[in-house]
């Protein structure tokens, strides 16, 4: 369950670069906000946004009653720390971590005291961090399937397969374009046409040449009229059609004339199993399957990647089919 804490994984972030120790988040846990393990050692996590004067006894009271009930040494991760709660903190031997890095934790054999660093200032440039290669694996995972949006950090990261501190960052940075309004308890997408039409553009001139593998073409030109018929699921993995064949399965209102694939499998299981030779001007595209989502169907890709093929296409017959499956399979959007 998605809780408002997500800046305890940028603080985390942030003090693995400063220690070069790698630090696991286990963030599922019912009676606490996370459980936290370096070195060995694992720390009952309490998030806190802030801890200042106005709230600071309050704070402490409830740390001195997680170490009474606990076996576990406890942390506290905030993203602001006043100094005179650091200094009590310490007093008190309860270990904490700010967004900053800044951290206090003594258990053990295990020690940390950073301190005098500031929170960083993002910078702005024309180019988000939202709209590169990492930021349009989330968005492409997020935008796939709106109900991700809910996953922890770790999650979203394996699933995109990008690291955590790009989750953190580029979630920060889609909440400060009003792409993402956070409230107590969930997460939701805002100005949703837009952030699609701007995913759309910065994938097709970013992520997709990074993620064609090569161009082929049917040994047998007459076998491309029988690609239907072909067997798209190759050992223990698949072919999905995209493109023009995607959309000629999604909406049977299209002859596909170019062929594009996504798959994880070998070039040469690909080429076999569809009878296809390599050539540079051919009319079939070979793609990297680059998202780990289950998927609901194992003939084509998902439609949000078929969309982004079709309307980039400039072709008229590819646009009316993408307009075709933007009013269905991508209405939710």
């Amino acid at each position: 369950m998605y809780r408002n804490n997500d800046f305890i994984y940028e603080a985390v972030f942030k003090l693995e670069k400063l220690i070069n120790i790698p630090i696991e988040i286990d963030s599922n846990r019912k009676n606490y906000d996370a459980l936290l393990s370096i070195r060995n050692e694992q720390f009952i996590v309490q998030a806190k946004s802030v801890v200042r004067t106005s709230n600071q006894g309050l704070v402490m009271s409830q740390l001195e009653d997680m170490k009474h009930n606990s076996n576990r040494p406890i942390l506290l991760i905030a993203e602001y720390i006043s100094k005179k709660a650091t200094e009590e903190l310490k007093e008190r031997g309860i270990n904490y971590i700010d967004i900053a890095g800044n951290a206090f934790i003594k258990y053990n054999d295990l020690v940390v005291f950073i301190e005098g660093q500031k929170k960083a200032k993002k910078e702005k440039t024309n180019q988000s961090r939202a709209f590169q290669e990492a930021g349009l694996k989330i968005l492409f995972h997020l935008l796939y399937k709106p109900e991700h949006l809910q996953d922890s950090y770790r999650k979203i990261a394996e699933k995109a397969d990008v690291s955590i501190g790009s989750v953190s960052n580029v979630m920060a940075e889609l909440e400060e374009l009003n792409f993402i309004l956070k409230t107590n308890d969930k997460r939701v997408l805002k100005n949703t046409g837009e952030l699609l039409q701007r995913w759309i553009v910065e994938f097709n001139a970013v992520l997709r040449p990074r993620i064609v593998r090569k161009k082929m073409r049917f040994l047998d030109e007459n076998f491309k009229h029988k690609w239907r018929k072909i067997n798209t699921h190759i050992n223990d993995g698949f072919i999905l059609w995209g493109g023009e064949p995607g959309g000629a399965i999604l909406t049977e209102n299209l002859r596909p004339e170019k062929f594009t694939l996504f798959t994880e499998l070998d070039l040469s299981e690909v080429a076999r199993s569809l009878k296809l030779v390599p050539s540079e001007n051919g009319d079939i595209e070979i793609l990297q399957k680059f998202w780990k989502n289950d998927l609901s169907n194992h003939k084509v890709a998902p439609a949000l990647l078929i969309y982004a093929d079709l309307i980039n296409s400039g072709f008229g017959r590819n646009i009316e089919t993408a307009k075709q499956i933007l009013e269905n399979e991508l209405r939710y959007i």
